[in-house]
This record gives C-alpha cells, sequence and structure tokens, in this order.
C-alpha cells in the first residue's frame, strides 16, 4: 500500500514538473519559433486557353506608398504581365477592395473594357460572378497576383483551390504592408490543407505563356 502511494505521489510529481512546459501557447512559445526553410519557386507553362489571370485590389486605397510600399513596387511588373497575358488571348479578372471603384484601379493594372471586374473583401468569390466567369471560360489554372498576400491573394488562392482549379501565384507579383506576411503566404499557400495540392510558387518572369 505504501509503495503504491509513493509511487502515485511521484507520478503527480513529474507530471507537474512538465506540465508547464506543455501547457506554453504560441505565444509564450513565439521567440522560439525557428522560420522554415524557404519555399521553392518554380518555372510553370501555362496555355492562354486554359488559364486566366487575376488582378486582384491594385488600387489606390490598398496600393500607395504610405500602406504598402511593396505593392507600388510590384505594380510595373504586374503591368508588363498583364500586356504579356492580353498579347497571348490569355483572359483577364480584375478585383476591387469592397470600398474600391474601378477609377482608383492603379493605371499599370487598369481594366481594358470587357475585363470583368468583381467586389468583395478577401475571398473574391464570395457573393461575386468570379466562380461562374472562370467555369464560363472553361479555365482550369489561375494565375494569382495582387494585394494583401495575406488577404486577397490567400483567401482567393485558397477558394480557387478548393474548386479544382490549379493555383500559380508569383511571389514578385504578391505584396502586403509587412515582409512576414508575405512570408507567411508563400508558406501557407504550399504546406496548408486546402492549397498544397494544387498550389505552386513562381515569379512572373517564370511563366511561359504557350500558344492556344
Amino acid at each position: 500500500m505504501k509503495k503504491s502511494r509513493l509511487v502515485f505521489i511521484l507520478t503527480a510529481l513529474v507530471f507537474l514538473c512538465i506540465t508547464p512546459a506543455l501547457a506554453g501557447t504560441i505565444i509564450e512559445e513565439w521567440n522560439t519559433v525557428t522560420p522554415p526553410t524557404p519555399v521553392e519557386l518554380k518555372a510553370v507553362a501555362v496555355s492562354p486557353a486554359n488559364t486566366a489571370f487575376l488582378v486582384l485590389d491594385i488600387e489606390e486605397r490598398t496600393c500607395n506608398m504610405q500602406a504598402r510600399p511593396r505593392c507600388v513596387e510590384s505594380a510595373p511588373r504586374i503591368g508588363a504581365f498583364l500586356a504579356k497575358a492580353r498579347a497571348a488571348g490569355m483572359p483577364v479578372v480584375h478585383s476591387l477592395t469592397s470600398r474600391g471603384t474601378p477609377e482608383t484601379i492603379l493605371p499599370e493594372a487598369r481594366p481594358l473594357p470587357g475585363e470583368p471586374i468583381v467586389q468583395s473583401s478577401v475571398d473574391k468569390f464570395f457573393n461575386t460572378e468570379l466562380d461562374a466567369i472562370l467555369k464560363k471560360l472553361g479555365v482550369s489554372n489561375v494565375i494569382i497576383t495582387g494585394t494583401t498576400a495575406e488577404g486577397a491573394v490567400l483567401h482567393t488562392a485558397t477558394g480557387a483551390a478548393m474548386r479544382g482549379l490549379n493555383v500559380i501565384v508569383p511571389v514578385d507579383g504578391m505584396s502586403a504592408g509587412t515582409l512576414y506576411a508575405e512570408q507567411y503566404t508563400a508558406w501557407h499557400l504550399l504546406n496548408a490543407p486546402g492549397t498544397r495540392a494544387r498550389a505552386s510558387l513562381t515569379r512572373l518572369d517564370m511563366i511561359d505563356i504557350t500558344s492556344k
């Protein structure tokens, strides 16, 4: 009896000693986290016949030097690829934030007449015609650029992947207010359930648009 009681006491003491280490939340462990290794960028080849180019929220209130200078820096690159995609006959879809207007889209990303524009919060499929637009186009791939990385890019990419589309995100075409947000988004896309099976990360100059 005494022996079993001693074993119980010793077990309880061991449990009490290790409980604080096991009970720490991510907040207590925050400074112990080691960043993951950089994600791998891959060259991709797409056909304009089954691929759409999505340009998300490149507008004055979200893409300016005060809020997101990296977005302003990315705009000419997005504009150059936009011209390349149009020349190849690739369909283009634009988006606005809930308070944006077509007139607030930056010149580099301004829609041409006839190019569809959807308007929503972070998930551009939510309460918009984006799903119907892409189905009508018959695409199986989407190239997603825009801001903010952890907002419109991440959530729209997730929505696309959940609908069975292959998602291509050029990291030099997405931007955020902090580098961490861009880093996290890149990691999430390749590692999280919902996107990892369908997402590829690349750069705009690593995307080859083949002929139709």
